[in-house]
């Protein structure tokens, strides 16, 4: 994390994160794996999602503070891609990083780190940063799904197959 985040209330949240890092993922896993708006990951391995997760939170200051625009990117094109091969709707793909903010920032408001109405704000400006990550990774997924979709069936990038091309 970059030194001018150590002191203030946004690395003590952080810090708060990568701390409790397993029961937050442990948390978010549970909901994935019985919410009725992901019921395609309630077959996938737990282990496979506890992974996923648990690198995202205990690493949380890198995420948001070091990582490349690219790192994200290939990331949650890599997240995409993957869900596409083993067959999960999109929806679903894109309401299980929402349940994951959401679990994240309900989490982070059970702690109450705030002391006053400045820290407050800065809690509310933070909160706005951990969206603007989870809405990069919302778009950067979906990109790597129709990726992996448009590879793989031919004309489903909007263009045409040769065979789909009607005569008149």
């Amino acid at each position: 994390m970059p030194s001018n985040h150590n002191g203030s209330l946004a690395g003590r949240l952080i810090r708060v994160v990568e701390h409790n890092a397993g029961p937050l993922t442990e948390g978010v896993v549970k909901k994935l794996l019985t919410s009725p708006r992901t019921p395609a990951y309630h077959h996938l391995p737990y282990n496979d999602l506890y992974d996923r997760a648990y690198d995202v939170f205990h690493d949380l200051g890198l995420w948001l503070w070091e990582k490349s625009e690219s790192a994200v990117r290939q990331w949650y094109n890599e997240t995409g891609e993957k869900r596409w091969a083993e067959g999960i709707p999109l929806d679903q793909v894109l309401w299980a990083l929402v349940l994951t903010k959401d679990h994240l920032l309900s989490s982070l408001d059970m702690h109450g780190l705030a002391d006053s109405a400045v820290e407050l704000y800065q809690q509310q400006e933070f909160d706005r940063v951990i969206g603007h990550f989870f809405d990069r990774a919302v778009c950067y997924t979906a990109e790597g799904y129709a990726h992996r979709a448009a590879v793989r069936r031919p004309g489903a990038n909007g263009v045409p197959s040769r065979t789909a091309v009607v005569r008149t």
